[in-house]
């Protein structure tokens, strides 16, 4: 599979097995599906694991040769021949945007879904961000579980850890945010000028300007609810439209066309910053109508990006004016042949 460097059609019918060569790529780079289910279920009924390897390069780097492989139990890992340890050595390999039916959800689904998507970003844009956030994680899961003990020398000892590594967290998304809402003012006005007074506000996780002081706050409830309550593990995003929230007043085409600004400006932030993501777009045809489908796909030929597009068919795509593509045909789950335009 020869792919083009800008624009690359798959093409099937229904259930051909298009979102699954996607779906595939999503795994390799985050470890997860984007679809519903355990990860089990990519397995299958008469296999007892699945494996996918790619080789990428980015401008000026050598080949890398990234593989992953899950079992029902476990998940095996290597780069270039060497095995890994954590899933964001591969991620790190291969930034990317994914555009799909459910993407909607990134304004009406659960705060987890945004919370996500903003790392997302940070972790491709910023160094050591990761490390940060790895630390947090440790730090949260301790803590959690000295709660369940009901020992409050080790809660206190491990609230000024979590404190200080949640504000560094907390920074950084609000940096990211604040460049994603700059970006996302230019891409609205390109896909849909009349999608206006959109507004994005962080929710930090916690009331008050000190974690520490939030978590001292709350020490009772959380030894009672054997949890953390406060910390950047409870942010979100809150997206408003008027003043009034975006799931509430728009319909779930305007998610769409939402949604698809605020992934288009991820993107842009990663290629600015040196990382040219990979664009996935699975079946948009079906998503937007034309006018819309065009603005999406002009701003994605305009990161100068690899974009994999998934379609029934070419037709919705013709008016776009673009005469360099690959278009592969997907048959059966198979990449069955190949043409060049």
């Amino acid at each position: 599979m020869v792919l083009h460097r800008g624009l690359n059609y798959l093409v099937g019918e229904n259930g051909a097995g298009k979102t699954s060569v996607l779906e595939s790529i999503v795994v390799l780079a985050k470890g997860r599906s984007f679809r519903s289910g355990p990860i089990s279920a990519l397995i299958g009924p008469k296999e007892d694991r699945f494996r996918v390897v790619a080789t990428t390069q980015h401008v000026g780097e050598k080949q890398q040769t990234l593989g992953i492989e899950r079992s029902r139990q476990e998940w095996k890992a290597r780069k270039s021949g060497e095995n890994v340890r954590q899933l964001s050595d591969l991620a790190i390999h291969l930034p990317l945007i994914l555009i799909e039916p459910n993407s909607h959800l990134l304004i009406s689904g659960s705060p987890e879904g945004r919370r996500r998507f903003l790392d997302w970003g940070v972790f491709h844009v910023e160094q050591g961000y990761l490390v940060q956030w790895r630390r947090f994680t440790r730090a949260l899961k301790q803590r959690n579980a000295a709660l369940r003990k009901r020992d409050t020398a080790v809660v206190i000892s491990l609230d000024r850890i979590i404190s200080e590594l949640g504000e560094k967290i907390d920074i950084a998304r609000r940096d990211q945010l604040e460049a994603l809402t700059a970006r996302l003012a230019v891409t609205l006005s390109a896909l849909s000028p009349a999608l206006g007074g959109i507004e994005l506000r962080y929710d930090k996780g916690w009331k008050g300007k000190s974690l520490l002081s939030a978590l001292l706050s709350a020490q009772q409830r959380d030894l009672e609810r054997g949890a953390t309550g406060p910390g950047p593990h409870r942010a979100d995003i809150l997206v408003y439209v008027n003043g009034k929230l975006a799931r509430e007043r728009l319909s779930r085409g305007e998610q769409k066309i939402l949604s698809a600004a605020l992934l288009l400006s991820q993107a842009r932030l990663m290629a600015d910053s040196g990382e040219k993501p990979l664009l996935l777009m699975d079946d948009l045809a079906s998503e937007f109508d034309a006018k819309h489908l065009a603005n999406v796909m002009a701003q994605g030929l305009a990161l100068e990006a690899q974009l994999w597009v998934t379609a029934t068919t070419l037709e919705p795509y013709a008016a776009l004016g673009c005469d360099e593509y690959a278009l592969f045909h997907v048959e059966q789950g198979k990449i069955a042949s190949e043409t060049k335009a």
